[in-house]
């Protein structure tokens, strides 16, 4: 039996105040609006930098570095101008896009000429500008640097090149090679190897110490990881690119910490156990320039240990322990206090990610935050008040507000605009700009004091705004459905949050095709109260063309607490795909919707649940768009897979019943297939392998192959080429 609450669409969609009479005026939406002009771009703040005496931030301002005071907004002096910083032997300016300060603040690393390598590592021509000389120097004449990181003290830059770690000594302007045995595709130190990068979100794997006297890294040894290929068709003979991915249930490398005593000129190895079929996802200096703590992870990922090693003595002991039903979440919130005697770290244990304080001793002492909500942003510790700032779910999981806590576990709400906040903090905790912004409203940019108190106001975005105003736009709207089949394991009926757009000159009297939006992943969220950028566009060009957008949040997704998310564990796809049914029959019931024409679109693990959704729910869905899915879990990367459904050798069948390929036959509906041939995250084998299935089965198909392009499928023409043919596709399929 359902029962519908919350929202009543059809009142809010009468409600509309872009009726159909204000709207006669109105532009509507292109592709080309979208995707090429950047007429919707937001304004943003660029290359924001706290600086260290907490009253001033640094700004990139066209090719300017822009100092500014918090509390007043005045602008306190430039701290270079990139035009006037030419290279020796070149006659153009480097461009500034991106920069570091060294923690004095005399000295800038600019990064330019900077090539991607994967999803989020790079290499660059580094340049150290003096700003006390004026002197520009580039950082090595020996080829292009990954991760440049200054010592705390400002006298060196390490960074990794070919595998290995260097070090240039800004003083004398020497480079020393730290590491020797970087082989491509064999041994890496200082970065991450591929699944790292992807899977635990970061690239940079070398760290110095407070006192700047030793690095810590980590080395990965891919020797036993099997190659992958990718053909790139860019010449008479296509080119092989080879590097190393670990699948589900097959060997990673094998990592390692060391640390490198600049003194000493050596390399130690620090003991973090007999085995080694484990992950080591975090690396962090304690407060103590000896005193290193390595995060340590079993293979299954429900079990995180954190050691204490002692650099000078070689000695390794346990600080942390935490064990999970399902699995433990990795992040960046472990945070040492500066009297070297607690330790603050964020964990799931109770249920929902909350912050707990522990001794350097290992005893919990404090849970500071309890409640039905989640953690979703950890910002840090102002050792002035002894608070705790960071943002939460607590008032809707659609919503995301600000707060800060003492470590006594008073809580003090510092945002109150609905919608989602985020903060970027002053050094000291003085101050923060807040980015907010709603499902409606573009991103707006303000700063407040520690207090909650609002200042001024950065950038309100009302040129942007301007530019709306003369477009046919129809609001996002929230609601709220449940259905007998969505359960939590315990049996306890749950409502499913949602979105939807309707069409532009509504009729409520008229049935109308439906898209739906679909991410569907574990921990994410589709559903919340927030600027969606260039989708938010597209869908307002779907309504223009008759369509209701629809999105739902399905159970796995993300602050809702870890039962919700954690629930579909073993058995990805499964109560996704339910909720997709559930979804559509809730669609099904209203009077505005077309019941024979509902679609279902998705990206990645998108695309992934819209292919289950027009195969095991086929009954329910007309179409389906399906752009880079997974199609067997057996073809995707081992962290990510083996933490949510264990290993295929372990868990077949958790493998096998979700997996479209074997749900090719229930295929009714018009099925849209698109993949980039050098998808080097979802293997464009995934398309491969479930085309072999469809035409098995004698099911008809449509497929878009962009040859050389990655997950994102971009460049050049390539993202506005993609979403016209999604749209021509649900046009013909839908209507």
């Amino acid at each position: 039996m359902k029962k519908i609450f919350l929202f009543s669409l059809l009142v809010l969609a009468l409600l509309n105040p872009f009726g159909s009479n204000a709207q006669q005026d109105k532009k509507t939406i292109n592709m080309s609006d979208i995707w090429s002009s950047g007429i919707f771009y937001p304004k943003m703040v660029r290359g924001l930098n706290p600086l260290k005496d907490g009253q001033t931030y640094a700004v990139i301002e066209d090719s300017l570095l822009n100092v500014y005071r918090y509390n007043s907004g005045e602008k306190v002096k430039s701290l270079l101008n990139s035009k006037t910083l030419i290279p020796q032997g070149d006659d153009k300016p480097i461009r500034l896009s991106s920069y570091v300060l060294s923690s004095d603040e005399t000295k800038v690393l600019i990064p330019t000429q900077t090539e991607s390598i994967y999803r989020h590592s790079s290499r660059s021509n580094y340049y150290v500008y003096d700003l006390k000389t004026n002197r520009l120097s580039a950082l090595s004449a020996n080829g292009k640097q990954q991760l440049a990181d200054f010592s705390p003290d400002g006298k060196y830059v390490a960074f990794v090149r070919d595998n290995n770690i260097f070090l240039t000594d800004l003083e004398n302007n020497t480079e020393q090679q730290l590491t020797t045995d970087g082989i491509p595709n064999k041994i890496i130190n200082g970065t991450a190897d591929w699944v790292y990068e992807e899977e635990f979100s970061f690239t940079k794997g070398f760290f110095w110490s407070p006192d700047s006297k030793k690095i810590a890294y980590l080395k990965f040894d891919e020797s036993d990881v099997k190659l992958f290929q990718l053909e790139y068709f860019n010449g008479l003979y296509p080119e092989w690119y080879k590097y190393k991915y670990p699948k589900a249930g097959e060997d990673n490398a094998i990592v390692s910490v060391h640390v490198y005593d600049l003194a000493a000129q050596s390399n130690t190895q620090i003991d973090t156990g007999a085995e080694t079929d484990i992950y080591l996802p975090r690396l962090k200096w304690t407060k103590n320039p000896d005193l290193l703590a390595i995060q340590r992870l079993n293979r299954l990922q429900n079990k995180l240990e954190i050691l204490l090693a002692n650099t000078n003595t070689g000695t390794v002991a346990m600080l942390y322990e935490e064990t999970n039903t399902y699995y433990v979440e990795i992040d960046n919130n472990l945070t040492f206090l500066p009297d070297q005697k607690h330790f603050l770290i964020t964990s799931e244990k109770d249920g929902y990610n909350h912050l707990y304080l522990y001794s350097m001793e290992g005893e919990q002492l404090d849970q500071l935050t309890k409640g039905s909500w989640d953690i979703t942003k950890y910002y840090g510790f102002q050792v002035q008040s002894n608070r705790v700032f960071y943002q939460s779910a607590e008032s809707s999981p659609l919503d995301r507000q600000i707060y800060a806590v003492t470590l006594k576990g008073k809580i003090t709400q510092l945002t109150e605009a609905e919608g989602t906040n985020d903060a970027s903090f002053s050094s000291d905790f003085s101050y923060f700009i807040n980015t907010h912004s709603d499902a409606n409203n573009p991103p707006s940019f303000s700063v407040f004091n520690q207090k909650g108190k609002q200042l001024r106001i950065l950038e309100d975005n009302a040129a942007l705004n301007e530019v709306l105003a003369d477009y046919d736009l129809s609001p996002k709207t929230f609601f709220s459905f449940s259905d007998s089949t969505v359960v939590l394991p315990d049996g306890e009926q749950v409502a499913l949050n949602g979105w939807q757009i309707l069409p532009h000159n509504f009729d409520p009297n008229k049935a109308y095709p439906v898209l739906v939006y679909v991410y569907g992943g574990p921990g994410s969220q589709t559903v919340n109260n927030s600027w969606a950028w260039n989708d938010y566009f597209w869908h307002q060009l779907l309504a223009q063309k008759g369509f209701v957008v629809v999105s739902v949040d399905n159970r796995g997704t993300g602050a809702r607490g870890e039962v919700f998310k954690k629930m579909t564990y073993k058995e990805l796809g499964k109560f996704e795909t339910e909720d997709m049914i559930a979804t559509a029959k809730y669609l099904r019931s209203l009077p505005y919707v077309d019941k024979d024409n509902i679609g279902i679109y998705g990206w990645s693990y998108g695309g992934y649940m819209s292919s289950l959704a027009i195969t095991k729910g086929a009954a329910y869905f007309s179409a389906a768009v399906a752009v880079a899915p997974v199609t067997n879990w057996r073809y995707y990367d081992n962290i990510y897979t083996e933490r949510f459904m264990q290993k295929p050798q372990d868990n077949p069948d958790g493998y096998d019943d979700n997996s479209p390929i074997n749900h090719v036959e229930k295929l009714k509906g018009d099925y849209l297939l698109i993949h980039g041939s050098a998808d080097d995250n979802v293997h464009y084998q995934n398309t491969m392998d479930l085309i072999t299935a469809l035409v098995k089965a004698d099911k008809q198909f449509e497929l878009m192959i962009y040859p050389d392009k990655n997950h994102g499928i971009y460049g050049g023409n390539t993202r506005k080429h993609v979403f016209d043919k999604i749209t021509h596709f649900l046009e013909k399929s839908l209507k």
